[in-house]
């Protein structure tokens, strides 16, 4: 009598219920695990992704106020939020010479109550409108970097001629105590300036607001 061949691991199908060891050695099983290789390398990266996504810190400049008239003086905090682990920060801002001028740099409150090392304030450039590289650090090897919310500087502006300055940050670096970047979205502002009235205005609408009340007080006196 003939034997009979038992089945070599190349001609077992590939269907559910056989042991891996035999359904590895099916081409199609090698390429079905290699596909599922490739998604889990996939989802590994799309949720490490949205996990950084998700916890971004922002960087925002806040003005106050943001509208205003020439002569006024402006303070713009350049507000961090949800930042995790913040151990040295750098930025650089943009703004209108035209519309407004710098008149002081003051670095934030975030790094308030830590050991900090020798901060920079930046240089400024009013012709050109531009303050580059305001930067300060934590200091200490085992330090931990600060969680939170905090401002990183307040610069204080003076309103200079008529118009809208968009404020832009650039330069921007967040570091954490393991010396990697803190992904960070960064958000633009403006300040709107308006011109003084003339005192001409001012005396047409002094005018205008006494003659409305004569009126008022005439139809008052018709109706006793």
């Amino acid at each position: 009598m003939a034997a009979r061949l038992r089945p070599g691991p190349e001609h077992v199908p590939d269907r559910p219920g056989f042991p891996a060891g035999i359904t590895d050695h099916c081409p199609r099983a090698k390429r079905r695990n290699k596909m599922n290789g490739w998604k889990k390398y996939l989802g590994a990266a799309l949720l490490s992704a949205a996990s950084i996504q998700a916890y971004a810190a922002t960087l925002t400049p806040v003005a106050t106020p943001n509208m205003a008239t020439v002569g006024q003086v402006i303070e713009l905090d350049v507000e961090l939020t949800d930042v995790t682990d913040l151990y040295t920060y750098q930025f650089s801002l943009s703004f209108d010479p035209t519309v407004l001028q710098i008149s002081s740099v003051v670095l934030g409150d975030i790094f308030s109550g830590y050991p900090t090392g020798p901060a920079v304030s930046g240089y400024l450039d009013n012709a050109a409108g531009t303050l580059s590289y305001v930067a300060h650090s934590l200091v200490g090897a085992s330090l931990p970097g600060v969680s939170g919310n905090g401002s990183l500087a307040t610069i204080t502006f003076q309103a200079v001629g008529a118009g809208n300055s968009a404020l832009t940050l650039s330069d921007v670096l967040l570091i954490d105590s393991g010396e990697l970047d803190i992904a960070t979205t960064i958000a633009t502002g403006s300040i709107q300036v308006s011109a003084v009235p003339e005192p001409s205005t001012y005396l047409m609408l002094g005018v205008g607001l006494v003659g409305v009340a004569v009126l008022r007080r005439r139809q008052l006196a018709a109706r006793s």
